[in-house]
């Protein structure tokens, strides 16, 4: 299989992750414009298992170093293949609530709340997990990005004084910071989890563990066995505040290719992650991966205009969330190197 062995490269596919992660929203933000979200999410969980099942079985099979994809899958325990479903799972379902949130409350203030939760709470977990790094500095990077979290909330109550939405719009979006802090909240476990099933050694990986490929697969193939039932459980609850009765094949193939151009780039990220991370180090991946938030504020903020009119006091709040977001992630990075 194809994996990393130099430090330079390693960072390289870590920083590839931080801009595929930041950027897969704007599938979304383009496709609700004239198709229901659960029309995106479905080709987007289609885009992300099409590009498992592809880097499985070219970068995953290709080369002479560690295991090849099948052996490697012949030889795992049945625990370890669970528990990459599960994390598969998991996240599909905290994925789903952060779309859901991005739709209502826009990307530059859902993405940075409902990730900034899960980063937060994932340094509780993986600290439990595997304690490592400096504690007190974990503490206050984790602690200076819930300050990030209540700036952007202020931001959002800025920006909503100022606007003459009607009651019920404003309610809604409203929810929808409050969906994508639930959807943090079960995101913040998934890495863990499927990272428990993973060798950390690529070039001769133990026995009974998967490696980046394999793992993927598994956890790709959780997020596809779980999407209709969460799908039907959104629609169900009406969650996501929709009507559009659309059907799937209703909708013209340009959207389709979006949605799955953003699973193919959510999942391009992902495996750059497993193979970056060993190389470069846990605080350097970590703290690059997490950087996707900020990449996706910018999204926000100049391509799609979410706070344009906004009154200066808003603006003051989104910056002051960025600087604080920075210097969180910096904390971490100092914590965990």
């Amino acid at each position: 299989m194809f994996i990393v062995e130099e430090p330079t490269w390693a960072i390289i596919l870590c920083l590839v992750t931080m801009l595929c992660w930041g950027s897969w929203g704007n599938g979304q933000k383009w496709v609700t414009q004239s198709a229901p979200l659960y029309i995106f999410y479905r080709d987007y969980v289609y885009g992300i298992a099409g590009s498992a099942l592809m880097l499985a079985f070219t970068l995953g099979t290709l080369g002479d170093e560690g295991r090849p994809l099948l052996e490697d899958i012949r030889q795992a325990e049945i625990t370890n293949l669970l528990l990459a479903l599960a994390a598969g799972i998991i996240f599909n379902l905290g994925n789903t609530l952060l779309t859901v949130g991005i739709n209502q409350a826009g990307l530059s203030i859902a993405m940075p709340v409902g990730t900034g939760l899960s980063l937060a709470l994932g340094l509780v977990v993986n600290h439990i997990a595997e304690p490592s790094g400096n504690l007190p500095l974990l503490a206050a990077g984790g602690g200076v990005v819930l300050v990030a979290i209540a700036l952007s909330a202020l931001a959002y109550r800025a920006k909503e004084k100022e606007e003459e939405d009607d009651e019920e719009s404003s309610s809604g979006k409203n929810r929808g910071v409050w969906i994508a802090l639930s959807g943090g909240l079960a995101l913040g476990f998934f890495f863990v989890i499927v990272s428990s099933a993973m060798s950390k050694e690529l070039a001769s990986p133990e026995a009974g563990l998967l490696t980046p490929y394999s793992g993927f697969l598994f956890f790709a193939l959780g997020i596809l066995i779980s999407n209709p039932g969460i799908e039907w459980l959104v629609r169900h609850f009406k969650i996501s505040d929709e009507d559009d009765e659309t059907k799937y094949g209703e909708v013209p193939a340009r959207q389709h290719a979006v949605g799955l151009a953003s699973g193919v780039l959510w999942g391009v990220g992902m495996i750059a992650l497993f193979l970056g991370s060993p190389e470069a180090g846990d605080a350097v991946s970590y703290g690059l991966s997490q950087g996707a938030t900020i990449v996706s504020v910018l999204w926000g903020l100049f391509a799609w205009a979410e706070f344009e009119g906004a009154p200066k006091k808003a603006n003051r709040f989104l910056w002051f969330m960025g600087i604080a977001y920075v210097a969180g992630l910096a904390l971490i990075i100092l914590a965990r190197a």
